[in-house]
């Protein structure tokens, strides 16, 4: 009998931009993802609108970059918006091969010019008996209001979910001195992706910057899924594409989750 399994990707994505905005590499995006093909993509820094280069660049998309992204591909979409400004808006969105039943973004902003939020999906995987709860998030720069943003979702998702409900939280935390794992993975009974393939040094992976990781900030967290396989996605095309790495995992579960 085949094991049921779904893969998933994280990728803070530049608002579309190459490293230091050198390039618009939405295109390149759209088509990295697509080869990658997977079921459920997190990502952070997802341009929602804006007017200014939509004027200025000659094949920026007329529509929204998770629609954009998403077009003939992943069939749901959910969008959190984050950051507004006069010409236009970005955020996290999650893109799903499985019909999102409900969306809600969460706003944890601690410092008034640094804008956050987490963007909460629930998905109907076929062959998994729950509805899957899938967490998108890009938390602070700082590390007090890093602290404050774990426990607001911690404290969210233990207010609405069992403590057996499955669950992906993944994204950027911008967490190299990996707190979340005390903060956030102990307290929900979480595993990160590449520490569940039995690291410890390596992990969390380093994904930070894209052309020589450095830094582990991106992570992928899971909870009543079984990780299978997982990677950093470094080097070419990615480094061109971002100024992180994208993170891919392929998750399993039993026949009577």
């Amino acid at each position: 009998m085949t094991t049921p399994q779904i893969s998933v990707v994280t990728y803070n994505i530049h608002k579309g931009f190459s490293q230091f905005n050198q390039h618009m590499m939405v295109h390149e995006l759209r088509e990295q993802l697509r080869a990658l093909a997977p079921d459920i993509v997190f990502l952070q820094e997802v341009q929602g609108r804006h007017r200014r280069h939509a004027a200025r660049i000659d094949n920026w998309p007329e529509e929204p970059q998770h629609n954009f992204l998403a077009a003939d591909v992943w069939q749901s979409t959910a969008y959190g918006r984050n950051v507004v400004y006069d010409h236009g808006h970005h955020g996290n969105a999650i893109l799903s091969r499985f019909p999102i039943s409900q969306a809600y973004n969460q706003d944890v902003t601690h410092l008034r010019f640094e804008r956050r939020g987490l963007l909460h999906s629930i998905l109907q995987v076929p062959g998994l008996a729950r509805p899957l709860h899938c967490v998108c998030v890009h938390l602070s720069l700082f590390a007090r209001s890093r602290r404050r943003q774990l426990d607001a979702l911690s404290g969210y998702l233990e207010s609405i979910l069992d403590d057996d409900t499955p669950l992906i939280i993944a994204g950027d935390f911008n967490d190299w001195r990996n707190e979340a794992d005390s903060l956030l993975a102990q307290r929900l009974g979480l595993v990160e992706a590449i520490g569940g393939l039995g690291g410890d040094g390596g992990s969390p992976g380093r994904s930070f910057p894209a052309t020589l990781p450095v830094l582990r900030l991106d992570r992928v967290y899971l909870r009543g899924l079984s990780v299978m396989s997982a990677e950093v996605l470094s080097g070419d095309p990615w480094a061109k594409i971002s100024d992180h790495a994208a993170l891919s995992a392929t998750l399993s579960w039993p026949d009577a989750a």
